[in-house]
């Protein structure tokens, strides 16, 4: 089988994580949305998404099924996706969640055969959705990835408790908790858990990726691929190939890829008095009211901030915007922006590419020009909310 999944209007909702990919590229629990899909499907993937990411996210030539990319799957939707003919959308109040077709159109999609889905499912629409959602979204793949299969042997230097612990092949953990009573804990392939940790599940250790010796881990957690992880973390979601190795609180947030977070840098998730945490929209170029009494740092990829750096109660850090010195920051720091509480610069182009090229060896990754295309239109699309 194979599918694409198209981006609806949470693309643009979803913004600044969305500037880089699609919104099936997400990742949230253990796998991203698209990775979800393909693995309940047995289903290779494409996707549908803004012409300039096309590039580097494709469609698939040979689909004729289309899923809804904000749309995380389970076993009681895959059922009716599997039940869909040819002609046939399944749709939920305003939601189109999936529709066999000769090709992509979401407008003809909505004058297709009617099959209405009568369960609850898991939207992704706004930010908080990913770390509001990945406590669940860890017991679904969990489940998904490790039903039928035996763990790698666990050191028994570490304590365990409860039975829900998963080690891939060459994963490693020694002289640390792992308590899955709260939810299951999954470490990934090559994996590395450092002495002295304290893990408490839900938790997920992608591929390649480690924690750093007396890291405190709390439920909700994941860190994603070829990724270095420290310090206190709090239902977060790092996405891949970035650090937040030092101590420092990072909680109900969400970080991308490419991030770097600096030794000692701390959010709050929880405003003085209490209130509910209002978090900067795109769309209206306003703030947005989440109705959550937590909720942090929402960093878009290529990110990065300095040593001791302070980010508010509900804090927005665009794409590759360059954050140090003393004080509090606005809540919302523009996409290519270079500063602190002090005021802000632009992130020339040139600099944050030069800077890039380098982050990218450190992974023997090749910074191509693929990469450079997106992120300059990603700087144009952005220029009106750089106002210094």
């Amino acid at each position: 089988m194979t599918i694409n999944l198209f981006d609806d209007s949470c693309w643009a909702s979803l913004r600044p994580l969305t500037f880089t990919r699609p919104v099936a590229d997400l990742r949230i629990g253990i796998l991203t949305i698209a990775e979800k899909w393909a693995k309940y499907l047995n289903a290779d993937f494409g996707f549908h998404t803004q012409d300039y990411l096309s590039i580097k996210f494709a469609p698939k030539s040979n689909a004729n099924l289309f899923i809804n990319g904000s749309v995380c799957p389970d076993e009681a939707l895959l059922s009716d996706v599997y039940g869909l003919k040819a002609g046939e959308v399944l749709y939920k109040r305003d939601v189109i969640i999936a529709y066999i077709a000769d090709q992509h159109d979401l407008e003809s999609a909505k004058s297709l055969r009617p099959v209405e889905y009568k369960n609850d499912f898991v939207q992704i629409v706004y930010p908080e959705h990913i770390f509001g959602n990945n406590p669940g979204e860890i017991r679904k793949d969990f489940k998904l990835l490790t039903e039928g299969r035996s763990s790698a042997k666990i050191s028994n230097t570490n304590q365990l408790l409860g039975d829900d612990i998963f080690l891939e092949e060459g994963a490693k953990a020694e002289c640390s908790v792992l308590n899955s009573t709260y939810g299951p804990i999954y470490i990934g392939k090559n994996a590395e858990v450092w002495e002295g940790s304290l893990i408490r599940g839900s938790f997920a250790l992608g591929e390649n990726s480690s924690i750093k010796m007396g890291a405190k881990i709390y439920s909700g957690t994941t860190i994603g691929p070829n990724s270095r992880a420290g310090g206190e973390i709090n239902n977060s979601v790092i996405w891949g190939n970035s650090a937040k190795g030092h101590e420092g609180y990072l909680g109900n947030s969400v970080m991308g890829e490419w991030c770097n977070i600096g030794a000692d840098t701390n959010n709050s998730n929880l405003k003085n008095n209490y209130a509910e945490v209002k978090l900067y929209d795109y769309e209206s170029k306003k703030m947005r009211n989440t109705n959550l009494q937590f909720c942090g740092l929402i960093m878009a990829d290529h990110a990065k901030s300095g040593i001791n750096t302070m980010f508010n109660t509900g804090s927005v850090v665009g794409i590759g915007a360059n954050v140090f010195g003393a004080g509090f920051p606005a809540n919302h720091i523009p996409d290519f922006s270079w500063g602190g509480a002090g005021g802000f610069d632009i992130y020339k182009l040139n600099k944050m590419f030069e800077t890039t090229e380098k982050v990218f060896a450190r992974k023997n990754i090749v910074f191509d020009e693929v990469e450079k295309d997106i992120i300059t239109k990603v700087f144009e699309l952005t220029e009106s909310y750089r106002r210094f």
